[in-house]
């Protein structure tokens, strides 16, 4: 058995997230019919990660075993050819048995993007966070250097369950604005279910002067999510590339 690379782009919004459900229409149910259109094969994808409904991707990554003999690099042409328009495989490759798209991976980048305008975007609708009334760049750019290091981010996780296991690096922040779009990166060794949607939803209140930039260290030590910001709109993230 060969083991496959996939780095995949898709709008997620159409999609109930990544996960294979069988009453719904989602990433993995789509790439796993058209691979198996191509090789004949019930096969398993392997996610770098989950996403959510309405996420989007540019560098979701995926691997699973065939005994197919085409050739790693081609097999994106023949899975594309049995896509929907709104996935697509960007490169494949033939990879050692030992890769595995979760557990190899030792970084990801995520960008939020808000659009900020009083009057909502109908095109933009499913592709940015419109919010209303003017952001504070500057005090948004100011808080999110708070957000880098090794720490722990139950303040900022939906699922508060496993608070020993929150802790996550994250080793850059870059934000930037262009006309009425912000966007804002974030890189690290992990993230948690919302956490780069958390951050988002806090940097609107800090750009809205409702918190300060300085309250994020505070806010990141009491490991209280209720303290933190709400969570912004899954329209808004977008999964830029897994690092291995």
């Amino acid at each position: 058995m060969r083991n496959i690379k996939l780095t995949i782009e898709y709008d997620g919004s159409r999609f109930n997230g990544w996960q294979k459900q069988s009453d719904q229409r989602t990433v993995e149910g789509e790439l796993e019919k058209a691979i198996k259109r191509t090789t004949g094969e019930e096969v398993k994808l392997i996610a770098s990660g989950r996403t959510d409904t309405g996420v989007h991707a540019y560098g979701q990554v995926a691997n699973f075993l065939t005994g197919c003999t085409i050739p790693g690099e081609k097999f994106l042409y023949a899975v594309n050819d049995r896509l929907p328009d709104d996935v697509s495989v960007k490169a494949s490759e033939e990879v050692a048995r030992s890769f595995h798209s979760r557990f190899s991976a030792h970084r990801k980048t995520y960008r939020y993007v808000f659009l900020n305008e009083d009057v909502r975007s109908p095109i933009y609708r499913n592709y940015a966070y419109q919010v209303k009334h003017e952001l504070d760049f500057k005090s948004m750019k100011k808080a999110i250097k708070h957000f880098v290091g090794r720490q722990d981010y139950s303040s900022f996780v939906a699922n508060r369950s496993n608070k020993q296991k929150n802790i996550r690096t994250v080793y850059s922040t870059r934000i930037r604005k262009d006309g009425n779009f912000i966007e804002f990166e974030i890189e690290g060794n992990g993230f948690l279910h919302n956490m780069v949607r958390i951050i988002a939803g806090t940097l609107v209140e800090v750009g809205h002067g409702k918190r300060s930039p300085d309250s994020i260290p505070g806010l990141i030590e009491c490991k209280d999510r209720h303290l933190s910001g709400h969570t912004a709109p899954a329209e808004g993230l977008y999964l830029l590339k897994v690092f291995y």
